[in-house]
């Protein structure tokens, strides 16, 4: 027993560390890898990462919001839709065969190596449009952390519904997955609402954990989640999220993002083919 546990504490600590180092979570790792190396049902794969996604979710997040980077007022109101989502996608799993769950998570897989190729930059600050004003979610970050004494920038918020359609559809892909959905949240509100890359990049952090709790909840209350298998993935995956956030300064960024689509096309092809040959 104690042989077990501690493979899949070691299984979720390297997911937790290449999560971190990648800017993925660890979620989008320790699925794979207790579906193909530990050779666990994905439902109980998915409601695991769920519990680690919120363990990891609540202390990464800390820093962002002491810093100012969170908005707190565009989180809550995105999660009403985004919690609606993972509830009825945690749902949904209970129900989905286990090989159109690994086809799905595939082709997440390709979409999330798809935006990590991306190259982000800072756009043009929007200006609040009535919706966003009337719920005051407009803010202003840290120009410099290193200069506390620089003027703080301000930006507004475009386009709520439409930002809250794609949080559902994050939300929804989140309770399926078991997986932080991050990159569909940061296009919310980066590319849909218009907020600052780094301010929607924070706030996105902020909310996987309430998502993912959400979900998690549905998997606790079917009995999908053994603690025999839960606790030592959520402590693996918290340990090497924190390893892996002090060792990224020290790598290169350009080689650790090639390093990290391949691995995620690699994934990909693998829980393809799982599905595939299931049907």
């Amino acid at each position: 027993m104690l042989e077990v546990l501690g493979g899949l504490f070691a299984l979720a600590l390297g997911s937790g560390f290449i999560g971190a180092l990648s800017g993925l979570g660890g979620g989008v790792f320790i699925v794979p890898a207790l579906v193909i190396l530990a050779h666990v049902p994905m439902y109980v794969a998915v409601g695991a990462s769920l519990m680690s996604v919120v363990a990891t979710s609540a202390g990464a997040s800390v820093a962002f919001v002491r810093d100012g980077w969170t908005n707190l007022r565009v989180a809550m109101v995105l999660e009403c839709a985004t919690v609606t989502g993972a509830v009825a996608g945690a749902f949904l799993a209970g129900h989905v065969p286990p090989w159109a769950l690994e086809l799905l998570f595939s082709l997440t897989m390709l979409q999330s190596a798809y935006f990590s190729s991306r190259k982000k930059g800072e756009g043009i600050l929007a200006q609040s449009d009535r919706l966003a004003t009337r719920l005051r979610l407009s803010g202003v970050y840290p120009a410099s952390l290193s200069n506390p004494s620089s003027k703080p920038i301000s930006y507004g918020v475009e386009n709520v519904p439409g930002g809250a359609l794609v949080m559902l559809l994050a939300g929804i892909t989140s309770g399926l997955l078991g997986i932080g959905s991050g990159a569909l949240k940061v296009i919310a509100m980066d590319s849909v609402m218009h907020l600052p890359l780094k301010v929607s990049s924070a706030t996105s952090n902020f909310m996987i954990g309430v998502t993912a709790g959400a979900g998690a909840l549905v998997f606790l209350a079917r009995g999908d989640v053994p603690t025999a298998i839960a606790a030592p993935v959520a402590l693996g995956v918290t340990a090497g999220a924190l390893v892996g956030s002090r060792m990224l300064v020290f790598i290169n960024v350009k080689w650790l993002r090639l390093t990290f689509i391949l691995l995620q096309v690699l994934i990909a092809a693998e829980m393809g083919w799982r599905a595939l040959s299931r049907i």
